[in-house]
């Protein structure tokens, strides 16, 4: 029996806004049709539900009441002025001392003034904009990567993506480069309206290459704003890769992330992740070892207040043997947020010698607030050393009592129990002006909340 999805108000308004939005999007030849088989895929589909086990925790349907046009389609007019000064303050904590190859997207759309690393290629990279790669048309990967997403078996959200991305960067690091500069891709939303961007991300390391990657979802606080991010990451055999992402646009935004990752024999792939108090954010983190001997470390910590609500679903498919993922989350949820993290580890029948943890943790500030953790492990090979564990608890204040007795204020004492328990996460950061940038913010944010 087929059974026709429920056309909820945001899912009409999705229709009507592609719509709209289509002619403007860029992309020749083979592109506008994908971008329709892609919405096609989306609408048979309908936006995820509890019904769905992966969403069990974040039901799209009840909680986008309304979606917004395409930003890139609205011809709102770029304040300049007031972009730099933006990007002056939200920026500094993440730009000094670090001397970054930076990429500026703004509202959905590459900001060549703003970037100090493209579009010109350097040694030992290349970037191109996506949406130039899309208006050429040509027979590429990107057709693979835009077809990915009407597969059977293909995400919603990620087909959503493909029909409404306006740019993003395609971006290869050559074999055997060792970039000493990382590459900070700023995504940055300013529009006054209510709007939504859409941006994809293309990443291939070469054999032997090593990065530091920087993806920052930012922007001013202002209306309710939606953002759609995909970035396919492929990691060559014996490459070395710190990938970090923070989502920090804002306690209205609406963020809706995924991370394909493939990793090849013998590298290795570090994940760090920092969400502040948005109003929803979904993180998916989808990875697949390739080759042998490779491994994957994924920390993060999540920030929560007011309402926030906050999901980070991972799978990790250890699908050759001899591989090793390490996860650890941190959560801090005050008020009435809540914190999600799904981890499933599936091991393939050939796959012995797997070795996979998992760690979720969370500190409840208040009796209001929520943390669900739901550790898998699908193990088919029994040669295997794999494990998860979860807790969540109060603020000890027999700590609190320890600080305040040694003449800390009782403010103070709680400040500093909290910064170290998230700042376990931030510290496996190998890059020190990153991994102090990211401890400046999370001191920021304790700051603001009055912990």
């Amino acid at each position: 029996m087929t059974v026709t999805p429920i056309k909820t108000k945001a899912e009409q308004q999705l229709a009507t806004h592609f719509e709209a939005a289509a002619p403007q999007l860029p992309g020749g030849g083979w592109v506008p049709a994908a971008r329709r088989a892609a919405f096609a895929h989306f609408a048979a589909l309908g936006l995820p539900h509890r019904r769905l086990e992966a969403w069990k925790y974040t039901d799209l349907r009840s909680k986008l009441a309304a979606s917004f046009p395409s930003a890139h389609a609205s011809g709102e007019q770029i304040d300049e002025v007031a972009l730099v000064i933006a990007l002056g303050v939200e920026l500094s904590a993440m730009t000094v001392n670090m001397n970054c190859i930076r990429l500026l997207f703004v509202d959905g759309v590459c900001n060549e003034d703003g970037s100090t690393g493209g579009p010109r290629q350097e040694i030992g990279y290349r970037f191109e904009r996506l949406s130039k790669r899309l208006a050429a048309g040509g027979k590429s990967d990107l057709e693979v990567a835009f077809s990915d997403a009407n597969e059977p078996h293909g995400d919603a959200l990620c087909a959503l993506n493909a029909a409404f991305a306006t740019d993003g960067a395609c971006l290869r690091i050559e074999e055997n480069v060792k970039l000493t500069r990382p590459i900070h891709l700023v995504f940055y939303s300013t529009s006054a309206k209510q709007a939504s961007t859409a941006v994809r991300n293309i990443i291939e390391v070469g054999k032997g290459a090593a990065v530091t990657l920087i993806e920052s979802y930012v922007g001013t606080e202002g209306p309710a704003r939606h953002t759609s991010s995909v970035t396919q990451l492929r990691v060559g055999e014996g490459a070395t890769v710190e990938h970090i992402k923070l989502l920090g646009e804002g306690s209205q935004a609406t963020l809706l992330c995924a991370t394909d990752v493939e990793i090849e024999a013998g590298a290795n792939y570090r994940a760090f992740q920092l969400v502040e108090s948005p109003a929803l954010a979904r993180n998916d983190v989808n990875v697949t070892f390739r080759g042998e001997g490779a491994s994957f470390t994924f920390n993060a910590a999540m920030l929560g207040r007011g309402k926030s609500h906050m999901d980070t679903t991972m799978v990790i498919d250890h699908a050759i043997p001899k591989c090793t993922s390490r996860e650890l989350v941190k959560g801090v949820l005050d008020d009435e947020s809540r914190g999600i993290f799904q981890g499933k580890v599936i091991v393939r029948p050939d796959a012995q010698k797997s070795d996979g943890k998992q760690s979720a943790r969370a500190l409840l500030l208040s009796p209001n607030a929520e943390f669900d953790s739901k550790p898998e492990l699908e193990i088919y090979a029994d040669d295997v050393i794999c494990g998860h564990g979860s807790t969540a608890a109060e603020l000890d204040e027999d700590q609190v009592f320890y600080l305040m007795a040694r003449g800390i204020p009782r403010a103070q004492a709680r400040a500093l129990l909290i910064e170290a328990f998230a700042a376990e996460a931030i510290e496996a950061i190998e890059y020190a002006p990153i991994r102090e940038a990211m401890r400046g913010r999370l001191q920021a944010w304790l700051a603001k909340s009055g912990a």
